[in-house]
C-alpha cells in the first residue's frame, strides 16, 4: 500500500511539470505550422524561394568566420538557379530545415524597394492616405521596411542595365543606407525570418495584396528618404541611393 501511494504521489508530482512543458511544445508546433503556411503562400504567389542561414545566438549558422551578414544570406552559392516556387520542394526544405530562414530571389516575378524604417512608415502612411495601391510590406531587422512590387522585366538594351547586386546586395547594404532597389541579381529575406539579437523579418501587409508597379510608389518613397536624410540620421548619405537609373 505504502509503495503504491508513493508511486501515485511521485506521478502526481511530475504531472505539473509535464503540464508546464506542454504549452511550450504546442507553441513551437503552432509557430512551425504558421511558418510553413506563410512560406508556402509566398511560393504559391510566385515568389521564388531558397534556404538561407539562420542565427545561432549572435552568430550565423554558416561556417564563415566573422560572417558580415549573419542569418541574412542563402546557404548555397547557386541560390539563383536553386530558387523555386515548387510546392513539394518548398515543403521538403521547410520540414527538413526547421531552423532555416528563406530568401526570395528578386527580378523574376517581383522587385523590392528597401528603405529605412522611419522613412518607410512615413511613406506607407502617405501612400495609403492618397489611395495608392500598396502591395505587401515587411519590416526587416527593426531598421528597414521592404515594399514588394512587380518586377519591371529585363530591359531591351542590356548595356544600359546592371545586376542589382552591384548596388544593393546585402553585403554592400551599409554603403547604401537610403533606398535600395532589389531587382535582377539580388534577394531579400522572406518573412518569417529570425535574425541575431531576437530581431526578425515580419509581414506588415501580407501577400493577399497584389504587387504594384514600383513606379507608383517610387516618388513618395524617395521623398520620404530625402526627408529622412534631412533629419541628419547617423551615417545617412543622401546621395547613396541604390536604384536602377536607366532602361526601365
Amino acid at each position: 500500500m505504502g509503495d503504491g501511494i508513493g508511486r501515485y504521489r511521485g506521478s502526481e508530482s511530475r504531472m505539473p511539470q509535464w503540464l508546464r512543458r506542454r504549452p511550450k511544445a504546442d507553441a513551437a508546433a503552432d509557430a512551425g505550422l504558421a511558418r510553413e503556411r506563410l512560406l508556402l503562400a509566398a511560393a504559391a504567389a510566385g515568389l521564388p524561394l531558397a534556404p538561407a542561414a539562420h542565427p545561432v545566438g549572435y552568430r550565423c549558422s554558416c561556417d564563415r568566420v566573422g560572417c558580415p551578414t549573419p542569418a541574412r544570406h542563402p546557404v548555397s552559392f547557386a541560390w539563383q538557379t536553386q530558387s523555386t516556387t515548387d510546392r513539394s520542394q518548398v515543403e521538403r526544405w521547410v520540414r527538413n530545415q526547421p531552423e532555416a530562414n528563406f530568401i526570395t530571389a528578386t527580378g523574376m516575378v517581383h522587385d523590392v524597394l528597401d528603405v529605412p524604417l522611419d522613412a518607410g512608415h512615413s511613406a506607407l502612411s502617405r501612400l495609403l492616405a492618397a489611395g495608392i495601391d500598396v502591395g505587401p510590406v515587411a519590416e526587416s531587422g527593426g531598421d528597414r521596411l521592404l515594399f514588394f512590387t512587380a518586377t519591371r522585366g529585363t530591359p531591351e538594351d542590356e548595356d544600359e542595365w546592371w545586376p542589382c547586386e552591384l548596388d544593393c546586395h546585402p553585403e554592400t547594404a551599409d554603403e547604401h543606407p537610403g533606398l535600395r532597389w532589389h531587382c535582377r541579381g539580388s534577394y531579400v529575406l522572406l518573412p518569417p525570418a529570425r535574425l541575431p539579437g531576437e530581431l526578425g523579418v515580419e509581414w506588415l501587409r501580407g501577400l493577399e495584396h497584389p504587387l504594384p508597379d514600383p513606379l507608383t510608389l517610387l516618388e513618395v518613397l524617395t521623398d520620404a528618404c530625402a526627408q529622412y536624410a534631412d533629419t541628419g540620421a547617423e551615417g545617412y548619405d543622401a546621395h547613396a541611393v541604390a536604384w536602377p537609373l536607366g532602361g526601365r
